[in-house]
């Protein structure tokens, strides 16, 4: 049966969970034929490049889109459905299969599955209306910057645990986020920074932020158990205990339970701004983006999702 939105547009990143994703998508283009689902499929083979197809497929009339990959494809292509804050079609809708890779954002949703239940349920036309993140940041030139992202930025050790993760050998795995998070302890010192919400301000030595739109980071650790994706709030946990306490917490972090603690503050906010006389890393969905000053803010409910 042909979908009401049209034909649905993959835009998969083959090499997104070590491989995982080019091999599991026949079985994922299988499933859609057996549904009827018509679809078509763009492979990426660089950065930026899903940014760019989400864009041309939303000018060319396709409105079902499908990110196949992890978080990072799934950033990419959000951003390629945006022209500035305003969705290039606001009647488009943003599909998601990890197909098997790690996408943490899925997990709010209960979305990780089978491809064969994802074409069951991208064969139904229920959706969601979700808030999507904005940042602004400074670049290594201290040029001003804007992402959009869905699922949790952070600033400070997080980010700098993604940032020597990445440089890691992509065949370490999830482990070169362990050496990442071990080098980042090392690294980090707590410098004094002020953190300005919605309805008050922090001035402390700042260890990590988290601002989370969606529960789930870091291959599953829910970070942010009261965070609720359409409710025009962030979820945000200032830590500003010792660095040796992180690895302290991890257990927790997976299970939801490292909240409440005596050492992190958490508020929900529309807005996050971020200052110091120390320039702190930045990341969003587990990619890293620039430094701080940094803002954090809320386009509500400007996302279709496809549930």
């Amino acid at each position: 049966m042909a979908h009401p939105l049209g034909t649905l547009c993959l835009i998969v990143n083959p090499h997104a969970g070590r491989g995982a994703v080019a091999r599991n998508l026949p079985d994922l283009r299988e499933a859609l034929a057996g549904r009827g689902l018509d679809h078509k499929v763009v492979e990426t083979r660089g950065p930026g490049e899903a940014t760019t197809a989400a864009r041309e497929a939303l000018q060319g009339g396709c409105r079902y889109l499908v990110a196949v990959g992890g978080d990072g494809t799934v950033q990419e292509v959000v951003n390629g459905m945006f022209d500035g804050d305003e969705p290039i079609a606001p009647d488009a809708v943003l599909a998601v299969a990890s197909s098997g890779s790690g996408c943490d954002f899925v997990r709010t949703f209960g979305l990780s599955r089978s491809p064969q239940v994802l074409a069951r349920h991208f064969a139904t036309d229920a959706v969601m209306p979700i808030d999507v993140g904005r940042a602004t940041y400074h670049d290594a030139g201290g040029r001003p910057c804007e992402r959009l992202f869905v699922n949790i930025a952070e600033v400070g050790y997080g980010a700098e645990a993604v940032k020597l993760a990445h440089r890691l050998p992509r065949w370490f795995g999830r482990s070169r986020y362990l050496f990442g998070a071990w080098g980042a302890i090392r690294r980090m010192t707590r410098p004094e920074t002020t953190v300005t919400l919605g309805h008050t301000t922090q001035t402390r030595p700042l260890v990590n932020l988290v601002v989370a739109n969606a529960q789930f980071f870091g291959g599953g650790m829910k970070v942010a158990p009261r965070a609720l994706p359409d409710d025009g709030k962030f979820n945000v946990q200032l830590f500003f205990g010792q660095r040796s306490q992180v690895f302290l917490l991890t257990q927790k972090l997976y299970k939801g339970e490292h909240v409440p603690h005596p050492q992190i503050s958490e508020y929900q906010s529309p807005i996050v701004q971020v200052d110091g006389p120390v320039a702190l890393p930045v990341e969003a969905d587990g990619e890293v983006l620039g430094n701080t000053p940094a803002t954090f803010s809320l386009l509500q409910r400007a996302l279709q999702l496809k549930i």
